[in-house]
């Protein structure tokens, strides 16, 4: 479950980060909002999920239906020169993961992610359009795997946009 959720918000950071090569789009404080969707069984290990109780697996069950209803979130994040120039990533420091640029230009990106931790392995694209230097849109595809073949899917879809070039004390 954790890991499921490491990989959703590294994904969104990378997402809401709108970071790209030559993706033509302005330093400063954004907005973005997103919708994501699971579907799957969660890629919790086998041996994990026969260490709980019934009711702990009953629970945890439930929780995961909650989670495959669709669900929209706004976060705000300061974007700087640096971070533009430097490339999307996924994570702070996530060296399990990796990304390829499939395709880039100024006004559209799509890259590719590949994360490894143990048995656990995520794959996914993330493809971002930017309407403007103050405008994107974009949609996130991640399907997460363990060892013993459970798996899950993750779809994301977002927009953001550009608030203006100073950015608010509390946003990363």
């Amino acid at each position: 479950m954790k890991h499921t959720a490491l990989i959703s918000l590294a994904a969104l950071a990378g997402a809401v980060l709108l970071l790209a090569d030559t993706l033509n789009v302005k330093p400063g404080q954004w907005e973005a909002t997103m919708t994501s969707q699971m579907t799957g069984l969660p890629p919790i290990p086998q041996e994990v999920l026969d260490k709980l109780t019934p009711e702990q697996r009953q629970m945890m069950e439930q929780r995961m239906k909650g989670s495959q209803t669709p669900r929209t979130q706004i976060s705000k994040s300061c974007i700087t020169k640096e971070q533009i120039e430097k490339g999307f990533n996924v994570g702070d420091n996530d060296q399990a993961c990796a990304r390829t640029i499939v395709s880039s230009s100024s006004s559209k990106q799509e890259i590719k992610i590949e994360c490894s931790n143990g048995n656990n392995k995520s794959t996914g694209t993330v493809r971002i359009e930017a309407s403007s230097s103050e405008s994107v849109k974009g949609s996130i595809q991640m399907t997460m795997t363990t060892g013993g073949g459970r798996s899950m899917n993750m779809s994301n879809t977002f927009t953001a946009k550009w608030l203006g070039p100073v950015c608010e004390k509390d946003s990363k």
